[in-house]
């Protein structure tokens, strides 16, 4: 299967991320989103990221300016219809995602392979929902795209092998690295880093520790290079969240219960960095703990 245009539903953090390295990577791209607004956001971070990369030497100003002329953008979704590979990058809800994938369906070509950038939504169910099943997987980047190298594939019940090894290599053109995951819950990633942030934020709500204590004891103590609270203010507290539900109900194990501080927070509406209050406060010119 021959992939030269992608359409990508959803501009925000992940999805201009995504846009921005397929365009790098020499594919078409037309980005869609509800908000004229989160468009011209979206494309005002490519080129603020892709000047960075021309300031450090990753990329030339050649380079630089023919991917942002690959770029194009739409309010109208059906005018995805012509790409050879979509890929949903909305939030975090399954009702969401399916009625998408519902105003879609009936715009693309039988050939277009349909995927999701869900970070914890079984492939199986979304793709039970759409008329190409064999076509639909999981293409999981992760946040910030343009930096980090890992993709999970994830492969649903009827997913094709066709439809995999071609994602396979759209992954290797793009210079990044696949990891294929089973369709469980979470995948690989975030069924291993959630409950660890799920837990920092269980030892801050029974006063363990403070925010500070909790992350630079992350940070110097286990070499991270972002402390658990930090990184999910940088995730966003609802997509935490909304990915420990999905452990919970999918794997009916306690273990992975929300903190209820989380879910306080998430109430707030202090979603982290996007909203610039989570376990931070953003508003000043560094960063100040809220507990």
């Amino acid at each position: 299967m021959g992939i030269s245009k992608v359409g990508v539903v959803g501009a925000g953090q992940m999805g201009n991320g995504i846009a921005h390295v397929f365009a790098l990577g020499g594919y078409e791209v037309l980005l869609n989103d509800i908000s004229q607004d989160a468009l011209d956001k979206a494309v005002a971070t490519v080129t603020r990221n892709l000047d960075r990369q021309v300031s450090r030497e990753k990329i030339t100003q050649g380079e630089r300016d023919a991917a942002l002329a690959r770029i194009t953008t739409t309010l109208k979704l059906e005018e995805l219809g012509k790409s050879d590979l979509v890929i949903e990058a909305a939030t975090e809800r399954e009702d969401v995602k399916n009625a998408i994938f519902g105003r879609l369906l009936p715009h693309l070509k039988p050939e277009t392979i349909l995927t999701s950038n869900t970070s914890s939504i079984s492939i199986t169910r979304l793709a039970s929902r759409t008329d190409r099943p064999e076509k639909f997987m999981g293409f999981h980047f992760m946040n910030p795209v343009p930096v980090m190298k890992l993709v999970e594939l994830i492969r649903g019940i009827a997913t094709d092998e066709a439809t995999y090894k071609t994602l396979l290599g759209v992954v290797e053109s793009l210079g990044k690295t696949a990891a294929s995951a089973e369709d469980f819950p979470a995948f690989i990633v975030n069924r291993i880093l959630m409950p660890m942030i799920n837990e920092a934020v269980y030892t801050l709500y029974e006063g363990v520790g403070s925010v500070k204590s909790i992350d630079e004891s992350m940070k110097l103590g286990a070499n991270h290079p972002m402390g658990p609270l930090e990184l999910a203010d940088f995730i966003g507290l609802d997509t935490c969240l909304a990915i420990m539900n999905v452990l919970h109900d999918g794997l009916a194990d306690t273990k992975y219960r929300p903190c209820p501080l989380l879910t306080k927070y998430v109430e707030a509406g202090w979603l982290g960095r996007k909203t610039q209050r989570g376990f931070y406060d953003y508003r000043g010119e560094t960063p100040v703990p809220t507990r």
